[in-house]
């Protein structure tokens, strides 16, 4: 069965290697597939060694060639190690997938270690990985840099402020590295996934049947990621579109409660007056 050409990333522009952060499940493992069926080769890298494996053998039964390997993005030489997985390919497509959240919890109900690692992964990791392959990239005069979003990051989150916070950093860094970049011919997307049915989501305890928060797969995230790549700087998925332009035109209060109230109606929380 031939693959829709809006799903299919061209070897030629995005190729002839792409590089997976956090692509061991989820969003991650759905963007794998659809590169492998676009004859695109991998290295997929992930903290969790069981299920990288498992991914692995899953797209290089496809006939790419794979590298994988269980690293932690937030150690010290994480880029020297996926430097020294890289350093001999030409890399044409980096998707950082790698960031989720799993804990909804109010920012001082949890140790300062558990944010300071959520931002090293997010903040650091993503400008550290764009900065290295958007170098490499803008010399070969083509590619491409999705960095995976969230709808939280339009605003302020009562239980997810860090996570808000740094999924703003990575929207806004987009928006001006796509102007940057685009002289270059290396496209880069802050792809905003909304609610998306993943192992992580679930770990999370996060609904998935709310009104308020429309789910959608991790494969239709990364369907629209590859369609609207060259079309950035932001894409928003479809369901969640009216929430986040709606949310964005709220002066921060005004946004900030109203984003505490879904929230906690979501999630069981229970509501606390405000001073």
């Amino acid at each position: 069965m031939l693959m829709d050409d809006a799903r299919r990333a061209d070897p030629a522009k995005y190729g002839p290697w792409a590089v997976i952060a956090g692509g061991s499940e989820g969003i991650g493992a759905a963007f794998a597939q659809r590169l492998a069926e676009s004859g695109i080769n991998l290295v997929l890298l992930a903290r969790k060694p069981e299920p990288l494996e498992e991914v692995t053998a899953q797209v290089a039964a496809l006939g790419v060639e794979v590298r994988s390997r269980a690293i932690d993005l937030t150690a010290a030489d994480a880029m020297d190690q996926v430097k020294a997985l890289t350093d001999d390919i030409a890399v044409g497509l980096v998707i950082y997938n790698a960031g989720s959240s799993d804990r909804v919890a109010e920012f001082l109900d949890e140790p300062l270690e558990s944010w300071l690692r959520l931002i090293n992964l997010n903040v650091i990791g993503q400008t550290t990985f764009t900065h290295h392959f958007g170098g490499l990239m803008r010399k070969r005069g083509h590619g491409g840099i999705i960095l995976v979003g969230s709808i939280a990051g339009c605003c302020g989150a009562n239980a997810f402020a860090t996570y808000a916070a740094v999924k703003s950093f990575s929207r806004v860094l987009v928006e001006g590295l796509w102007r940057e970049f685009s002289p270059d011919g290396v496209d880069i997307l802050s792809l905003i996934a909304g609610s998306t049915y993943t192992p992580a989501a679930v770990r999370m305890g996060q609904p998935t049947e709310h009104p308020l928060l429309p789910t959608v797969t991790a494969m239709e995230v990364a369907d629209a990621g590859l369609a609207n790549l060259a079309d950035g700087p932001v894409y928003v998925m479809p369901l969640q579109q009216e929430a986040f332009a709606y949310l964005r035109s709220l002066p921060p209060k005004e946004a900030a409660i109203a984003v505490g109230r879904s929230t906690n109606e979501m999630f069981g929380r229970t509501e606390r007056s405000m001073a």
